[in-house]
């Protein structure tokens, strides 16, 4: 991808791909910091009333005592029971699959939901674990040394970069 991808037309098309979701009342969890940002926007776009949870995985990830805590840690907030509820777990990018483990993790300490939906904005090629998302925006195939961004406040969009961040 040479161009950018403008985000609001994959946003409205994950809410289309939502909506038989609605009927179950989910509560939607946004995995900070990408995942918030685009949960915030179906949220709106879904008309959803109650206020979205959000996650900070940091304290759950797998590879914790290699690279240490994030500088930026933020508190999750669940402003809801969620023992038995339907959930949208909501990302902007799904690569490996090990943010999503995490969360998962996390969303289970909180207790135990009775179902959990993945929506992703981009799902990548290089998954090094079994999970796939029911709602995804837009599928990439990138190259090892490529990597996705969302980049741009005023008018959100899809940027391919070369190497490492």
């Amino acid at each position: 991808m040479s161009e950018a991808l403008a985000v609001q037309p994959i946003i409205d098309r994950m809410a289309v791909s939502l909506r038989p979701y609605l009927d179950q009342r989910p509560l939607m969890i946004g995995i900070h910091t990408g995942g918030v940002w685009v949960a915030q926007r179906l949220h709106k776009a879904l008309g959803l009333e109650e206020p979205i949870g959000t996650l900070d995985i940091s304290f759950y990830r797998d590879d914790f005592t290699r690279v240490g805590v994030h500088p930026q840690v933020k508190t999750s907030d669940l402003p809801v029971n969620i023992e038995d509820r339907h959930v949208i777990l909501v990302d902007d990018i799904l690569h490996t699959g090990r943010t999503i483990r995490a969360a998962l993790n996390e969303i289970f300490d909180y207790g135990r939901p009775a179902s959990v939906r993945l929506a992703v904005l981009v799902d990548r090629n290089g998954r090094e674990l079994p999970v796939q998302p029911d709602v995804c925006g837009h599928s990439m195939n990138l190259a090892p040394h490529q990597h996705v961004k969302l980049v741009n406040r005023d008018a959100p969009e899809l940027r391919v970069q070369e190497g490492l961040d």
